[in-house]
């Protein structure tokens, strides 16, 4: 990191990257960005794997939905940031007595190196029997379902957000399925006019549903995250409260 060291004061200056031969453009200005970004640096310094884990803790400083003792499924969750948030803020490694200690289980399709206090699994959440298999794993229901998936980009826009859309309501009908009554759903959703039918499905079975677009998402990005907390269960009333 270059430093001003003219006597003014000291200020950190932007990395600039070079396009070498053989790199696209594209992968220049991503490199350029991923050394600039402040939330990149924070990762780093701080032990997470990327730096999606300040998206959660922004999320859960506002929404409380990480509590000391809960049950918390992450799907898709490589590389594990997201794991490594929930296992320090439900006490997934506390074992002292009277102290209330969480579960933290993470399903991905691919192998996620091992995190202290998580629970890992290779799992497809979309195959048939994916519900009762991570059920017997918690040994009950859980109080959180969250996801950061997001589709392997197509480069369409449109096309990439109904991929998007598709993934999280099929996130959101597994949330069904394990979910404690009470219980909350976290998920990554894109701007782009199609989450209309996921907002209305959460709307009938979930108390509450917001819509927030945490600090640590790119201001370029159309990325938002749906929390929706207060599951109503099989039978819950169908009235529901926006929250802002």
């Amino acid at each position: 990191m270059a430093r001003n060291t003219s006597g003014r004061g000291q200020r950190d200056l932007k990395v600039k990257v070079r396009t070498a031969r053989g790199r696209k453009a594209s992968s220049t200005r991503w490199l350029q960005r991923q050394l600039n970004d402040p939330y990149v640096k924070r990762a780093r310094s701080e032990g997470y794997r990327g730096r999606a884990a300040f998206k959660l803790i922004e999320l859960d400083d506002r929404f409380r939905f990480l509590v000391p003792g809960a049950r918390v499924v992450d799907l898709g969750c490589a590389p594990g940031g997201w794991l490594q948030v929930a296992v320090q803020r439900v006490n997934a490694l506390d074992e002292r007595p009277g102290k209330p200690a969480g579960r933290v289980l993470g399903i991905d399709l691919q192998t996620v190196e091992p995190i202290a206090g998580a629970e890992i699994h290779q799992l497809d959440f979309l195959d048939d029997g994916a519900d009762r298999q991570l059920r017997d794993w918690l040994g009950g229901r859980a109080d959180v379902v969250m996801s950061d998936m997001a589709a392997a980009s197509t480069g369409h826009k449109q096309t990439d957000h109904l991929r998007i859309m598709a993934l999280c309501e099929a996130a959101a009908h597994f949330a069904f399925d394990v979910l404690e009554q009470g219980g909350t759903f976290v998920a990554k959703v894109l701007a782009g006019g199609a989450e209309s039918g996921l907002q209305t499905l959460l709307k009938q079975q979930f108390a509450h549903v917001a819509n927030v677009k945490p600090p640590a998402s790119r201001a370029d990005s159309s990325e938002k995250y749906v929390i929706a907390t207060g599951f109503r269960g099989p039978g819950g009333a169908e009235d529901t409260t926006q929250m802002p």
